[in-house]
């Protein structure tokens, strides 16, 4: 995996967790850079600690099902990108609190970081993947975004959060059709 197709698998991933936090930021009446940070702590960590929980799940699978693993990388980021394009479309406002609890943060967390063990788990079937690297990149990228996404949340509001989820799922359906098309030689 290149390090350009590293970044755009980052970036889809942490869209869910950008959009979290604008809503975090919207909710909250100020907004200083510790709240943006401890936004940051908590999606970046867990978008580093899931992928690789989902690695080592994959790895100890790999042996039985090598011989369709491209057709699971595809499907996997296909439905994880289709769900987070059909979730851009969803006119309901979901009612954010401001509040930055171990509890909430900890359930957010974990919630927008699911798509990313199913990543992991496609890390494993992909031989040239480097994937401590991977996983604490997409923690650094999500941490980034994540934390951006609260000062942005708190300045601009939500005009952006369905745009931003539509692009990360279409960048996890494109990832995904490119690693199924070179197994097939087609690409």
């Amino acid at each position: 995996m290149s390090i350009l197709e590293l970044f755009l698998l980052a970036v889809g991933l942490s869209m869910d967790a950008f959009a979290v936090s604008v809503c975090k930021g919207l909710a909250m009446e100020r907004c200083d850079l510790r709240k943006a940070l401890v936004c940051g702590v908590w999606f970046g960590g867990f978008q580093a600690l899931m992928p690789a929980a989902g690695y080592l799940l994959g790895y100890q699978f790999r042996g039985y099902i090598t011989a369709v693993d491209h057709w699971i990388a595809f499907v996997l980021l296909a439905v994880i990108g289709g769900n987070m394009i059909k979730e851009s479309r969803d006119k309901e406002e979901k009612e954010e609190s401001a509040s930055l609890d171990i509890r909430t943060m900890f359930l957010l967390a974990v919630a927008t970081s699911i798509d990313a063990l199913a990543v992991g788990v496609t890390f494993a079937f992909l031989p040239d993947t480097n994937v401590p690297a991977a996983v604490l990149f997409i923690g650094a990228v999500t941490f980034v975004i994540s934390s951006a996404g609260v000062k942005i949340g708190n300045i601009f509001g939500v005009r952006y959060k369905a745009r931003a989820e539509f692009a990360g799922g279409l960048i996890l359906i494109l990832l995904g059709l490119k690693i199924l098309l070179e197994h097939l030689g087609l690409f």
